[in-house]
């Protein structure tokens, strides 16, 4: 009897098990080495310039302060997160007593996303680390999984040249020197880059699990949750494919971020609690991109009287943003799919439009790894070692930003 294709006694074989981690070696360790080889250089010039200066002696643990050097990655932000680990929520909204400036109500841990901590937690408890190498756990290995999304979504515009460039571009922004801290942004823009290549691939059920992960971390994750909408609605309207999974991801995408959002109202007695914690405690709020004008005329003249001025810092978060209104343009001449331009869109919107210690904001525009696309197909044309060799400097520059600035003289 002639064999057919589908008899299960004569099809090929599938690749062995070997063979297949020899191939996701061979694709995904360059990205991995340069990733972690870049880091690695701007972790050190971070850490020379923070023990050579030694201010961190001087201040307090929670803020910027430790017995070592590498205590600082612990603190600020980092604190809050070790302390919701280790005892988590009591959501509160509590006055401070007389208080007339902008500063109206004591800080509280629901500011801060539970998914992070939550990781902290687990990853704790698995391994025995307390709550600062656990924290320094998810936090590095999350930043080789968001190196390998970047370079999956740029690899896709421009090849594998262009995809590790982008993945080393994100290594050496200069508000990289929290990928590689008690922070959750690593996080946050693994669970962003992949869940937009999810999109990009079709995967629909995979992109709504990821987005709903991400609205668990960080609350900018209504730009990503928006983005999944508007690409879903457009593929159901171009009818490329069947309706129920692009609805599902949808559905599904939002729930993470409202959830939260809606239990710490529940907790607060007011469903707007959260808000009213950021603008209290914080002095963090939409502002319709009023502070960020009001720093952009100021900064260029000299002029340092504005909310929370950092001068150094600030010197080089007006020249970030520039730099990102520069990049928009040249990313869509690249005609990028709506995923990539409503999500890096977006959250430069919800960055630039808020409130805040303008000194983050080259900390908060992480997550816009589409930016990074016209600058990795550009440098693709570069050899290989030419393109290291630029990186390899940027990162030692970086370094000095990224971390010392931002943690010594600036808040992270």
């Amino acid at each position: 009897m002639t064999a057919t294709l589908s008899d299960p006694r004569t099809a090929a074989p599938g690749p062995a098990p070997g063979s297949r981690f020899g191939a996701a070696v061979r694709r995904h360790g360059p990205v991995l080495a340069l990733f972690g080889t870049l880091k690695l250089a701007g972790f050190c010039s971070f850490m020379y310039l923070l023990s050579s200066a030694g201010d961190f002696h001087r201040k307090h643990p929670r803020f910027g302060g430790g017995a070592h050097a590498w205590d600082v990655l612990a603190t600020w932000d980092g604190w809050w997160y070790q302390q919701i680990a280790l005892h988590g929520y009591d959501p509160k909204l509590v006055p401070v007593p007389g208080a007339t400036g902008l500063i109206t109500l004591e800080g509280n841990s629901a500011a801060f996303f539970p998914l992070y901590p939550a990781l902290m937690r687990l990853t704790s408890a698995v391994t025995g680390l307390g709550s600062y190498g656990a924290g320094l756990l998810v936090s590095v290995v999350a930043s080789f999984a968001a190196a390998l999304g970047i370079y999956a979504v740029a690899e896709r515009f421009g090849g594998r040249r262009a995809g590790l460039a982008a993945a080393g571009l994100w290594a050496v922004w200069p508000g990289s020197g929290v990928e590689w801290a008690v922070y959750s942004d690593s996080l946050y823009v693994a669970l962003a880059a992949w869940a937009c290549h999810a999109v990009l691939t079709r995967r629909w059920l995979t992109a709504g699990v990821l987005t709903f992960a991400a609205g668990l971390n960080r609350p900018t994750a209504a730009a990503l949750i928006a983005a999944l909408g508007v690409s879903a609605l457009l593929s159901l309207r171009r009818r490329e494919e069947g309706a129920l999974r692009p609805l599902l991801a949808t559905a599904l995408a939002p729930l993470g971020l409202l959830g939260y959002l809606l239990w710490v109202g529940d907790h607060m007695g007011d469903l707007g609690g959260y808000f009213k914690l950021q603008s209290g405690a914080w002095a963090h709020e939409f502002d319709y991109g009023e502070q960020t004008w009001d720093v952009l005329t100021s900064v260029p003249v000299g002029k340092f009287d504005y909310l929370f001025a950092y001068p150094f810092a600030d010197v080089v978060a007006v020249g970030v943003i520039l730099l990102a209104c520069a990049l928009l343009p040249l990313l869509l001449r690249l005609r990028p799919p709506a995923v990539l331009v409503l999500y890096t869109v977006l959250t430069l919107a919800l960055v630039l439009g808020s409130q805040q210690i303008v000194a983050n904001i080259s900390r908060y525009l992480l997550p816009c790894f589409p930016l990074f696309l016209p600058l990795a197909v550009a440098l693709r044309r570069l050899s290989l070692p030419a393109l290291c060799t630029l990186l390899g400097t940027a990162a030692l520059a970086s370094g000095s930003y990224a971390g010392y600035v931002l943690f010594e003289l600036g808040v992270p």
